[in-house]
């Protein structure tokens, strides 16, 4: 099937959903309607330009959507066929599950875990990665899926905003800073490559010198292969922006500097442990040299790959020779 056509079948069946859920939907006391979403914008462009979707990324409510309409028609199976035939078979390699909470999906008895075992029986499905996560949704069944399914990439994006008790107790995380920690511990135990991700705020009101000082210190517990980092903004209506003790912008900067350079100096300590290693890399796109290739490590860490421009959509193995800022760069293995 040709990209275009594709494209155009998943915009037919996603008007179809859209109608059977809205006459559900008309028949229930609240008239809401959820709308299933296909994250397709980056994909759609690579599609159009290759006639290749190396990389699909779907909501878990698209998921929810389509096993919801399968087992209305008696075949709970039938949407992994429909991603196997329409996705693998164009030549999709990865599939990335996104939600807000996304391993507390839940869908009658499904749960996060049993969807990516389901997604790694998929013939020619190589990999699987979910985005965003809670600590607290970290089940066991969850964390043996990392251990139990190589599909499974070896890097988990786990948000924890703070390292401080009390700002973790203002933020309403339902969990400490420890309890973060013992889970990391468990997640490592059960996959020893995994690399985290995670996301901070500084400068949430109430937050103290030692607050921060307990933020710095869980990233040197921890040690963060990337992270993602921002100054508290307020946000009207939101019982956070009505807290008398609003930390001083002058003070959120300084700690944003100071937290920055930490995970900074942590993501380039990973980029260079990567060096000398042989990485499956999943090429995405053209590069900007000539036969040039960019890709993805089991890492989700850039690629550059000279000579690879042939191979968008396909995975090969990749030595590692130099870990650059925000990206390696590699040669084929022989």
């Amino acid at each position: 099937m040709e990209a275009g056509a594709f494209l155009a079948e998943l915009d037919r069946d996603n008007a179809r959903a859209l109608e059977r859920i809205a006459a559900s939907a008309a028949r229930e006391p609240s008239g809401e309607v959820t709308v299933p979403k296909l994250l397709l914008l980056a994909l759609k462009n690579e599609l159009e330009a290759t006639e290749c979707a190396a990389m699909w990324i779907a909501t878990t409510r698209e998921i929810d959507v389509k096993l919801a309409l399968a087992r209305q028609a008696g075949d709970e199976a039938k949407h992994f066929r429909l991603i196997e035939k329409r996705l693998v078979e164009l030549g999709a390699r990865e599939i990335t599950l996104l939600g807000q909470n996304v391993n507390a999906y839940a869908h009658e008895d499904w749960t996060l875990a049993m969807l990516l075992h389901a997604l790694a029986r998929i013939d020619g499905l190589a990999r699987l990665r979910y985005t965003t996560s809670h600590p607290r949704d970290m089940s066991d069944e969850l964390i043996a899926a990392h251990r139990d399914l190589p599909q499974v990439m070896p890097y988990l994006h786990l948000p924890v905003q703070s390292g401080s008790d009390c700002v973790l107790e203002a933020m309403n995380r339902q969990h400490t800073s420890d309890d973060y920690r013992r889970i990391v511990e468990r997640i490592r135990a059960a996959r020893g490559d995994l690399a985290l991700s995670s996301d901070f705020i500084v400068g949430f009101p109430g937050e103290s010198d030692k607050d921060f000082e307990d933020t710095l210190a869980l990233v040197r517990d921890i040690g963060y292969a990337q992270a993602f980092s921002f100054k508290y903004s307020r946000r009207p209506g939101t019982p956070a922006s009505a807290a008398r003790k609003q930390v001083a912008e002058d003070v959120k900067a300084a700690r944003l500097e100071a937290l920055q350079a930490l995970l900074t100096a942590q993501q380039k300590t990973f980029g260079k442990s990567c060096e000398g290693r042989t990485l499956s890399v999943l090429f995405e796109k053209p590069g900007r040299k000539r036969d040039q290739a960019v890709g993805r490590s089991p890492y989700l860490q850039p690629v550059h790959v000279e000579g690879a421009g042939a191979l968008i959509g396909e995975i090969r193995d990749v030595r590692i020779v130099e870990a650059q800022p925000n990206s390696l760069k590699g040669v084929l293995a022989q």
